[in-house]
């Protein structure tokens, strides 16, 4: 096994998961690069370097797209893997019933689906590595279900359950496992989104990913659970710690403004 540290990416082509891989890179380690998009992971190895970092052409859907992955990584790691870093994810915005079923089924099958593939096809590598962890992409949308993204906030609480209990179960095995929770951050999927959820524009988009790569880099570091992004997740959970009564009215009132929902106008209809 190689002393330089590691990390697989998914999701890197772009956003949180290009921020990270570039902040990794400059500190030293070697970064597989995993995304559905070559051309713009070809980009991004020819910027940090062919000596420490390689393409991984992944689909995090498949499995065995994630298995050829992550084997092409260990091959090129002499079988280390320290992080793995679970960021692909999807979102589509706007009133439920006005989204088709297919985009649905897609959202759980990147955002849910794919950090399962991703965990379970990793788990020998980690194993193998002293002081391993697994971290995920998880969101504030993991604190209470929100309007207007239904099925991605289903996700992510998914995935936040998945990260507590994998942290009790892998302890024996030397791995952590951890998660970034951070309202919306200043991506392509957010700032370009077609139709955007009314809380985008009352929560305002505050972060951006290298901030949140600074996150992933403490949090491979580090020993919490769940890594907070940002002021606005903290007074949100703030607020919904001291007020529980109230968690359901001051969600619907980010979402619809006057808590009201009923006559609304979306940017569908």
């Amino acid at each position: 096994m190689t002393a330089q540290k590691s990390i697989f990416i998914t999701g890197a082509a772009s956003g949180i998961g290009r921020a990270t891989a570039r902040h990794f890179a400059r500190q030293g380690w070697f970064v597989g690069l995993g995304d559905i998009n070559e051309a713009a992971l070809k980009d991004l190895c020819r910027d940090i370097g062919d000596d420490q970092s390689c393409v991984l052409v992944t689909d995090v859907t498949r499995p065995q797209s994630v298995r050829s992955a992550v084997e092409t990584f260990g091959a090129q790691t002499g079988g280390r893997m320290d992080v793995l870093f679970n960021c692909a994810g999807i979102l589509r915005m706007g009133p439920h019933q006005q989204i088709p079923i297919e985009e649905q089924t897609q959202t759980v099958a990147v955002n849910l689906n794919g950090v399962l593939h991703g965990i379970q096809t990793s788990l020998p590598l980690l194993k193998q590595t002293p002081g391993a962890a697994v971290i995920n992409m998880s969101s504030a949308s993991a604190v209470y279900g929100g309007p207007d993204l239904a099925v991605y906030s289903a996700t992510k609480f998914a995935v936040r359950g998945l990260t507590e209990a994998l942290d009790i179960e892998f302890e024996p095995l030397g791995i952590r496992v951890c998660d970034i929770m951070v309202p919306y951050v200043a991506t392509p999927m957010i700032v370009d989104a077609a139709v955007q959820a009314t809380s985008v524009r009352r929560l305002g988009v505050r972060v951006g990913p290298e901030k949140v790569a600074t996150a992933v880099w403490k949090a491979a570091h580090g020993r919490k659970l769940h890594w907070k992004v940002g002021a606005t997740i903290r007074v949100l959970m703030l607020g919904m710690w001291a007020l529980p009564f109230a968690r359901r009215f001051l969600v619907k009132t980010l979402a619809f403004g006057n808590g009201q929902n009923g006559n609304r106008q979306t940017d569908d209809a």
